[in-house]
């Protein structure tokens, strides 16, 4: 063993002394305590085992055996800072990744510098693997390994990068932390259960390709990258898995199209309005004869946005929406049935929604287009105290939510033309990125396999069949993601020659306050909602029955 000197001793040695003696060593660290993770928790609902195979059956109990060690996968992830938006602890966070990939037994696994992207930023690296089982069927997986920053750290109940596990009714055991459900713990989950696989059979019954893409919340513009320069690492894949959860009814979904998400910020300054400050803040005293670019800004925003704040003043803002389907409409007033508006409220952690109509809000939620202020900032920027500042520039961000058949680049377009139009010529956009809509045939065998898997687990589920909402049951939030990068169905954007896979979201566990304070991942479950374990053994029966390994259903008896 190699031995490190410290100063003291390189100096004691340097005068001629001689080299202290060998200390004992150290009495061994005891034990850690186990974390005693219930697998069951608290559920009314409990896997079919007469459904499954004898090799899936071991494989549920191996989870079950290991559930403690698999929390604490979860909590090391968590402790490792990943926020896209800063940069900080990306470059760690993307080795640990693939650290992942290299322990699950992938053959090849490589972190991608991506370089400077589209949109005059570097991205984020991208982690890749591909694991070749010698199985029939090839699965890719998207991951997601950035997460949000933390916004108002005196809002938690414990610290955001700390794994700790506290009570939250009704479940005994959550996981609180920055990514814990946002994407975490479920992407965790998978793969907890594909190390379980390989634990107990040495093999995975299906090849898997990962993507981890690290800019997920700065609008993938690294993955976009990748993509374009490297469609062949894409090609043998039969399927895509979107990790997922249940709804906190305890319902399955399956998800695969996306929403389309365009990112932008507005500038207003001194130096191209003409007026007020040109160079820098200057002292706020001067506010008596100087004109405010931040009142101006101020301004601005209000002329773009009715006065409730709910509906964007932008002349053809929705031009290009189509309708939703019968279909969708009819899933709506099911799940309006079922959705309880103050408990939907409190998931997300809002006082109300706009509209108190069950029905209505989920249409806004699933289908709706949005303008949003996520942040502004310009001159003082410091809480409390005092300082006069007259600030020479104000700089806010926006998202805007869309929906088939609308573009992103002719929002930016429309977005130009009311700010002239209003008379704000002299404010200036800059786009940060754009995500395109995807829609998405969820009746594949990757579907299919979903669907089997709900079965084996007695998750109440929905209907295979096209999907581009991938807002959640009960009032959950949704959210875009890249699946037009992937998907082979009708995308908003085609940015790459990879043809595409058909996709499928969905999966067990839950998780909630993703962007927020206090974000959280079940780790024991109850009602019908499962925990880790439970989340875990979707994964497996998922692969497995992907795989063909897991007979139909049985029909039901006619008795």
């Amino acid at each position: 063993m190699r031995r490190l000197c410290t100063f003291g001793m390189v100096m004691a040695l340097a005068a001629g002394c001689s080299q202290p003696a060998p200390q004992a060593p150290p009495e061994a660290a005891a034990p850690a305590a186990k974390l005693g993770i219930r697998p069951q928790g608290d559920t009314e609902i409990q896997p079919d085992l007469s459904q499954v195979p004898p090799e899936v059956q071991k494989v549920f109990a191996y989870i079950d055996e290991h559930i403690d060690e698999h929390v604490e996968n979860l909590q090391k992830w968590i402790r490792q800072p990943s926020i896209s938006n800063s940069g900080e602890g990306i470059p760690e966070s993307a080795e640990m990744v693939k650290g992942f990939f290299d322990e699950l037994g992938c053959q090849q696994t490589q972190i991608f510098d991506v370089g400077v992207t589209e949109y005059g930023s570097p991205g984020n690296p991208v982690v890749y693997a591909k694991c070749d089982e010698g199985a029939e069927k090839t699965l890719m997986i998207y991951w997601m390994y950035d997460t949000m920053p933390v916004t108002q750290a005196d809002a938690w109940v414990a610290p955001p990068f700390e794994g700790r596990l506290v009570e939250q009714a009704p479940f005994k055991k959550v996981l609180i932390g920055r990514g814990a459900t946002n994407s975490k713990g479920p992407q965790m989950s998978q793969l907890n259960a594909f190390r379980a696989i390989k634990a107990v059979h040495g093999k995975l019954p299906v090849n898997l390709i990962f993507v981890a893409e690290g800019d997920e919340e700065r609008m993938d513009i690294g993955l976009r990258k990748f993509v374009k320069d490297h469609p062949e690492l894409l090609a043998g894949a039969d399927a895509m898995l979107l990790f997922g959860s249940q709804a906190p009814s305890g319902g399955g979904s399956f998800g695969g199209g996306s929403e389309g998400c365009l990112y932008v910020e507005l500038t207003t300054s001194g130096t191209s309005w003409g007026r007020g400050p040109t160079v820098s803040d200057i002292h706020g005293s001067y506010k008596r004869s100087v004109d405010s670019p931040a009142w101006r800004h101020i301004k601005m925003l209000a002329s773009l946005i009715s006065d409730d704040g709910n509906t964007p003043l932008i002349e053809g803002f929705e031009e290009g929406k189509v309708a939703i389907e019968s279909w969708q409409d009819d899933e709506l007033k099911t799940a309006a049935q079922r959705t309880e508006m103050k408990t939907a409220a409190e998931n997300v952690g809002v006082a109300r929604y706009i509209s108190d109509d069950p029905y209505t809000m989920l249409k806004m939620q699933r289908y709706g287009t949005s303008f949003n202020m996520d942040g502004i900032w310009g001159g003082n920027m410091y809480a409390g105290g005092a300082g006069a500042i007259l600030p020479n520039k104000v700089t806010s961000k926006h998202n805007f939510r869309y929906v088939p058949d609308m573009k992103g680049p002719e929002i930016v377009k429309k977005l130009r033309a009311q700010l002239d139009k209003n008379g704000y010529k002299d404010v200036e956009i800059k786009v940060i990125g754009d995500v395109p809509w995807a829609k998405m045939n969820t009746d594949h065998d990757a579907g299919r396999a979903l669907k089997r898997a709900y079965e084996v687990m007695n998750i109440p589920h929905g209907t295979l069949r096209e999907n581009w909402s991938i807002g959640g049951g009960g009032g959950s939030a949704g959210g875009y993601w890249p699946a037009y990068l992937f998907g082979n169905g009708e995308v908003g954007e085609k940015v790459s020659t990879f043809a595409g896979v058909p996709i499928v979201g969905g999966g067990g566990g839950h998780g909630g306050r993703a962007h927020a304070a206090n974000e959280y991942y079940v780790i024991e479950g109850a009602g019908r909602v499962y925990g880790m374990a439970g989340a875990e053994k979707v994964v497996a029966a998922m692969a497995y029955a992907f795989a063909g390994q897991i007979p139909a259903k049985p029909a039901a008896s006619t008795n």
